[in-house]
């Protein structure tokens, strides 16, 4: 079992969450950051990322994507360290207060402060009704992300979706899988029409398999996934061998298993104190648009706010027989971990 030791584990690599790692930082505290998403970013990489922000301070625009790679930039000196494409499953408070909490995949992380900044949540697949797919999952066949393209290298895939995901994927995967089809319920793509016109132009190359107005609408296989039956809109179905079913539909925000937490939550958001963001749970705080206050404003900017004042916290809960004396970065510069 993978275990980790930190001083603050940081539920979400969105940009609040990444940004909580800079202030942190300035306090001397080590941090580690999950996220069930496969790259960090959160919404901002898996959404938007070519979408310009107008309203953060000193930048009069600037991409998503730039954004989250100028927050990796900046928190580079205190060397956080992260596990993706993992999901913070439960938790337990240990009698001296600190934390141990365990993944989706058993990594265990030791912390002695908790900082949720889940965004809206963590993101999960929308997977498409289809009878017994779920017996396919966990390494069995069906996958509703791509973490390692080497996973498929020399395998027969089948790729569900129209959008940008289900477009890239289909054609990064053409020069590593042995087969690729993309199976798409309708004509028109929503994604972008540059890729739509590589997947078309792979197709008619042969080295794709593009298979409009139609879904995939069986799976097959006594244990391990061995076909996918694909059903036209019009016309006789087809059962296809395939060693993988990748439905790329779109991620959908869950409050998920922080939601079971005994945390004080309204409206499916976590209820804060503003003095430090702290939760219902003393050493457990939250930041960003997972948690709610009167007045609260789902802001980017005000997500780093409460990032400012929540490490504050964590520093007074993490060490409540120290003072923190406020020190400006203009005079003493970033330090190092």
């Amino acid at each position: 079992m993978n275990s980790i030791s930190t001083d603050i584990c940081i539920i979400g690599a969105g940009p609040v969450g990444l940004f909580a790692v800079f202030e942190a930082g300035l306090l001397k505290l080590r941090c580690h950051v999950v996220d069930a998403l496969p790259q960090v970013g959160g919404q901002l990489s898996e959404i938007y990322p070519k979408k310009p922000i107008y309203d953060i301070p000193g930048f009069p625009e600037v991409l998503a994507g730039d954004l989250v790679s100028n927050l990796m930039r900046q928190i580079e000196p205190f060397h956080p360290t992260f596990t993706l494409g993992e999901r913070v499953e439960r938790f337990a408070k240990l009698e001296d207060g600190s934390f141990q909490l365990f993944t989706t995949d058993g990594t265990e992380i030791l912390c002695k402060a908790i900082a949720i900044a889940g965004g809206l949540g963590s993101f999960e697949p929308r997977k498409p009704a289809i009878e017994n797919l779920e017996n396919y999952e966990s390494g069995k066949g069906v996958y509703y992300m791509v973490r390692d393209p080497e996973t498929f290298r020399d395998k027969r895939l089948v790729i569900a979706g129209g959008g940008d995901s289900a477009l890239d994927w289909t054609i990064f995967l053409a020069d590593v899988a042995k087969e690729v089809t993309l199976v798409h319920r309708g004509t028109t793509f929503r994604g972008a029409a540059d890729s739509a016109e590589k997947v078309k132009h792979l197709h008619d190359a042969g080295k794709v398999r593009l298979v409009l107005s139609s879904n995939v609408t069986h799976v097959h296989g006594p244990e391990q996934l061995e076909a996918v039956t694909i059903t036209p809109n019009s016309g006789e179905p087809e059962t296809l061998h395939v060693d993988s079913f990748i439905p790329l539909f779109g991620l959908t925000p869950k409050l998920g298993p922080i939601g079971e937490w005994g945390l004080e939550l309204e409206d499916d958001a976590v209820k804060v104190n503003t003095v430090d963001y702290s939760t219902s749970e003393p050493g457990i705080f939250a930041i960003g648009d997972i948690n709610t206050y009167p007045g609260k404003l789902k802001l980017i900017l005000c997500g780093f706010h409460e990032a400012a004042l929540m490490c504050q916290g964590a520093f007074k809960y993490i060490n409540p027989d120290k003072k923190y004396v406020l020190k400006y970065t203009t005079v003493n510069g970033v330090p190092t971990l």
